[in-house]
């Protein structure tokens, strides 16, 4: 095995993987540097997404759906199913066996591509060189015409709740529950604590959310974010915001979780606990002092719009750096970088970076927030659409939730697009594509759209930007 490369890429997950098959179909020598051993210790491609992370939650998410449909749902359809029961040793396994085979694709399409696997710790040295050290302790060096960095990240903890792998887990743990708790306790009501917290409910576990913001997803637009607080507390989760977790113990077998709230020091206790407070990037002994790279204040690898840092040659995607921890935000960046060091005038458009939340009904949005508007002074205007003025969405019983969108009120260009409905995330890339190629609402409004779709009520809330929509009353616009 050579250990020269024109390019060596630490980390395999979605912004490591797609980098080093991109850079090896340009014609680079590419080496891919992966520390995660499956259970007979061969190197295991994907990263968090693949293995504990996207992948496995949504396909618990689907599984758990499809269940609670069957328990709750399809009467209304006619359909009547009495005394449906979950398997959940049956539900995890299908969950392996998809991981299963999508890390074994990337193995193939790193055979096909010509990409070289390398087991081992990454860690980048001065002078674009990787140390790599694997699993028995030997330590090889690796000389790359560049290097990119796409370690990724890990779950955040906090000292309250110390994770012990039995009572208190993190996401990783929350995937492989053996058993429905009787009551769950999540810390964080975010992104994957939203997810989890819905797995777990559907099948049947009381779940109660201690979220310490007194905002819910700040990150939304207001409007959506309500809407959606709305719909997960009418299905059963305790989202309780303003709640700070100041200790977790472990008491004759339940968590026993001490809080402060608005209504002062309480106490709740749970058969498991998730401590779900977000991620940060796998950043820590990565990098050899005389590397020339720098980490900000957060712990983030600096690289400007371009994804270089500060040493030459060394490039970093993904988790580590600043912007959303997206698995298709790092993939577009893996992309681009390669190109770069092919030559290509590759570049990436930071606007246009979708964000979906895989609740049910699902939460999506790209673009600016009607709030970060009013707070950059930017003139705008919006329209909104209900998905319960929508033929299919009513036919399918999916009617919960909006489509917004909102534009420029000077040059009607889309600024964002934000929903909460059914296939959100599917309706939002709708939107994307248009943003991708600087549309006007009235470019959507004039889009013919098929009829019946759930995409009608983008077509729709673009036309009511402007008091135009035809299947709601147009509120009336201030002149």
């Amino acid at each position: 095995m050579s250990d020269k490369y024109d390019v060596v890429v630490i980390g395999a997950g979605p912004a490591g993987y797609v980098a080093a098959i991109r850079a090896a179909q340009l014609g680079l020598s590419t080496a891919c540097v992966e520390q995660w051993l499956d259970d007979k210790g061969k190197v295991r491609l994907g990263g968090t997404c693949l293995n504990v992370g996207c992948i496995p939650s949504k396909a618990l998410l689907d599984s758990s759906y499809k269940f609670a449909e069957a328990r709750d749902h399809l009467a209304v359809h006619g359909i009547a199913i009495e005394g449906a029961t979950i398997d959940v040793p049956a539900m995890l396994q299908r969950k392996d066996s998809i991981v299963d085979q999508l890390t074994g694709g990337i193995a193939g399409l790193f055979k096909h591509n010509g990409v070289t696997p390398v087991s081992g710790t990454g860690r980048v040295l001065a002078g674009a060189r990787v140390e790599v050290t694997d699993k028995d302790g030997n330590v090889r060096e690796l000389q790359a015409g560049n290097v990119i960095i796409a370690a990724g990240s890990v779950p955040v903890e906090i000292p309250p709740a110390p994770i012990d792998n039995e009572y208190i887990i993190d996401s990783t743990g929350a995937l492989a529950l053996s058993d429905v708790p009787q009551r769950l306790g999540v810390i964080g009501a975010g992104v994957i604590g939203l997810e989890l917290g819905s797995v777990w409910n559907r099948l049947g576990s009381e779940v109660v959310m201690l979220e310490a913001l007194d905002d819910f997803l700040p990150m939304m637009d207001v409007q959506i974010a309500r809407e959606a607080a709305k719909i997960f507390k009418k299905q059963g989760l305790d989202i309780r915001l303003g709640t700070r977790v100041t200790g977790a113990e472990v008491k004759n077998g339940v968590v026993e979780v001490s809080y402060t709230s608005a209504d002062g020091d309480e106490v709740e206790t749970f058969d498991k606990l998730i401590v779900a407070v977000g991620r940060k990037p796998r950043s820590k002994e990565l990098f050899a002092s005389d590397s020339g790279l720098t980490l900000d204040e957060r712990g983030y690898i600096f690289v400007n719009d371009y994804c270089e840092t500060e040493a030459p040659h060394i490039f970093a995607v993904g988790d580590v750096v600043r912007g959303p921890m997206l698995a298709h935000k790092g993939s577009e960046e893996g992309i681009m970088v390669a190109e770069r060091i092919a030559g290509k005038p590759a570049q990436m458009n930071y606007d246009c970076i979708p964000s979906v939340i895989y609740t049910h009904p699902e939460v999506a949005a790209v673009g600016k927030t009607e709030q970060e508007l009013k707070a950059d002074g930017t003139p705008y205007k919006s329209g909104v659409f209900p998905f319960a003025a929508s033929g299919r969405a009513l036919a399918s019983n999916e009617s919960e939730g909006m489509v917004k969108i909102l534009a420029h009120a000077d040059t009607d260009r889309v600024l964002g697009c934000h929903i909460v409905g059914p296939s959100a995330a599917d309706l939002v890339q709708q939107v994307v594509i248009a943003m991708e190629f600087g549309s006007s609402a009235e470019d959507i409004g004039l889009t013919v759209f098929g009829h019946p779709t759930l995409s009608e009520a983008v077509h729709e809330a673009a036309l009511a930007v402007d008091g135009h929509a035809i299947h709601i009353a147009n509120r009336k616009k201030r002149k």
